[in-house]
């Protein structure tokens, strides 16, 4: 009876050492064809374009001095009409042109005046602004002030807020097919590393758009607007 029992246990024990081995040579198969399907390559495209800005803001900013205050604000007013004619005779709309309020400096009134003498009491700036779509009617306008110039107008084309800027705002108008492009640099990236390594290309695992940026393209033409996206894509790599 006992060695009855010892057989079966015998034999039992025989049956979970194989079982066991079995499941652990399973296991260790699985683990090895997961890393293998974990095999992936990160490779990243770029889209880069050129394009002209679709909006211009050009600040017209002028100065004007008097011991009169109020000649001082006619003169404004004469000139800001002047800039205004000068601008609708040449293509811009009404709509586009802005005016914001003087700037008035009285040089008696300020705390830090040293008492020297001035030739003029009052100072002001103003600014006639431009706000347009129509790039290619505006920008010519620029060479053209000294006719403004030569009917007494001093502008203040070094001063920051006198800047003139360029803008592109039809992003996305053109997204989806700089994606595209960025995306499909990357597959053939990915494919040429493939090769070299002897492998296939899979599905994709992982992917992210990158930031758009626009910049202008140099110094001297900032009419004209680079722009860029770097797409990072991962994908599965087998034998």
């Amino acid at each position: 009876m006992e060695e009855k029992r010892s057989a079966s246990a015998l034999v039992l024990g025989v049956f979970i050492f194989a079982g066991l081995a079995t499941l652990g040579y399973l296991l260790g198969k699985a683990a090895i064809d997961f890393r293998q399907y974990e095999r992936s390559v990160t490779v990243k495209g770029l889209a880069e374009r050129e394009f002209p800005a679709d909006v211009v803001i050009w600040p017209l900013q002028f100065t004007e001095a008097s011991n009169n205050l109020e000649q001082l604000y006619t003169r404004l007013e004469q000139n800001t009409a002047s800039i205004k004619a000068f601008l609708r005779e040449r293509g811009v709309q009404a709509s586009e042109i802005s005016v914001s309020p003087p700037a008035i400096t009285d040089k008696s009134a300020q705390a830090y005046n040293s008492g020297g003498n001035s030739e003029f009491r009052y100072t002001a700036t103003q600014a006639v602004t431009v706000y347009s779509t129509n790039v290619d009617t505006v920008r010519p306008l620029m060479n053209e002030l000294a006719t403004l110039g030569k009917q007494g107008i001093v502008f203040t084309g070094n001063d920051y807020q006198a800047r003139t800027e360029y803008l592109f705002n039809s992003l996305n108008d053109i997204k989806p097919a700089m994606i595209e492009e960025a995306t499909t640099m990357a597959r053939e990236v990915a494919e040429k590393f493939a090769a070299d390594s002897n492998s296939r290309l899979g599905k994709i695992k992982n992917a992210s758009q990158g930031q758009f940026t626009i910049s202008d393209r140099d110094s001297n033409n900032p009419h004209i607007k680079n722009v860029r996206v770097v797409s990072t894509v991962e994908y599965y790599l087998s034998d």
